[in-house]
């Protein structure tokens, strides 16, 4: 009986299909280190023990706006891109800041400096773009050095209306020393 000659391997089809699968996955996976490496995420933060001080400033400062019972109605024009804040409380700082804070693209955030106006309590700035969707506001004003906050997550509309200082203080129930 007479064997049939036996063929090289490389002039099989299996060990083909395997190697194309092992170096598809191979250049799959520099390609995605690569974008991993070029496209940085903006959202990490590798100072989390300033950002730790950092939450219990703003616990200060907005237990601060409480006791000055601020609070505030922010109205944005959508034509004109004016933003207009009735303040009311016990503070009447030279001018307010507004951060409206994207949840998730740094490059969305806004911030606008807003000056007195024409009567008590009323403020005014310009936003360059129109700002819609969720968004943390967040409001700053001074009273005798110390810095105040009004700070909510609110979903903004065009020609909208919003209001801080109406809802609890979120992380305060629990006493420091």
């Amino acid at each position: 009986m007479q064997s049939a000659p036996v063929q090289p391997w490389y002039k099989h089809l299996w060990p083909w299909i395997i190697i194309a699968m092992l170096a598809t996955s191979v250049t799959l996976s520099l390609l995605m280190v690569s974008i991993a490496v070029d496209h940085q995420d903006s959202l990490v933060n590798d100072n989390y023990y300033e950002a730790g001080k950092g939450i219990n400033r703003s616990l200060d400062r907005e237990q601060l706006g409480q006791r000055l019972q601020m609070h505030a109605k922010v109205r944005f024009d959508k034509l004109t891109g004016e933003v207009e804040v009735r303040l009311g409380g016990q503070s009447v700082p030279p001018q307010l800041t507004l951060n409206l804070i994207s949840p998730t693209l740094q490059s969305q955030d806004r911030h606008v400096t807003l000056l007195p106006a024409n009567e008590p309590g009323r403020y005014t700035g310009r936003l360059d773009s129109a700002v819609d969707g969720r968004r943390f506001v967040e409001l700053l004003g001074e009273q005798d050095g110390h810095t105040w906050r009004l700070f909510e997550e609110e979903k903004l509309v065009p020609d909208g209306e919003i209001v801080l200082g109406d809802e609890p203080l979120q992380g305060a129930e629990v006493q420091r020393p």
